[in-house]
């Protein structure tokens, strides 16, 4: 490289690398969050519903219906995509560019996306179809998660998409 000649480095994969492990981060927070839906006295997660009756908290498991089992099941499905994706990912940043892999991980990004977006559509679907509650409920921080992880899947499987090897070396 000359004096005169100039670099632009262009961190779309450490950028989507680091989409990829916050929506993992987020995702696993959002799978052991106990409040998905909160309302007085009462507390939803994936795995229990706790209510309080005379200043004592009653806990069950959730994974009695259906729906909530196929829940956790999308949920838990893509997370794993998504690790397997950020395991690829990291492996290939770290070896070089290797297109054919980014290829795969954006293929696995996208699947969590899918995965995980049909999960947070579900469950509010059908947490108001049984109406388990008769009062006011709100869906938590821990739902909130959920759909801050699959933000962020998108995201990186976009990211991981741009093919910038193509024009780098002929404009600059």
């Amino acid at each position: 490289m000359s004096a005169n000649e100039t670099y632009v480095c262009r961190p779309f994969k450490l950028i989507a690398l680091l989409c990829v492990f916050l929506a993992l981060s987020l995702d696993i927070v959002a799978l052991l969050s106990p409040a998905w839906v909160t309302a007085d006295r009462y507390s939803l997660s994936l795995w229990g519903s706790c209510w309080e009756e005379a200043a004592v908290w009653n806990c069950l498991s959730t994974l009695r219906t259906d729906w909530q089992v196929a829940t956790a099941v999308l949920l838990l499905a893509g997370a794993a995509v998504t690790l397997v994706a950020f395991l690829i990912a990291l492996i290939s940043l770290c070896k070089g560019t290797q297109w054919n892999h980014y290829r795969t991980v954006a293929i696995f990004l996208f699947t969590a996306v899918v995965l995980q977006a049909c999960a947070l559509v579900l469950y509010p679907i059908k947490f108001i179809d049984g109406k388990v509650l008769q009062t006011y409920h709100e869906f938590n921080w821990g739902y909130g998660l959920g759909w801050g992880a699959t933000i962020f899947m998108l995201g990186g499987g976009i990211l991981f998409c741009l093919r910038t090897d193509l024009y780098e070396d002929a404009l600059y």
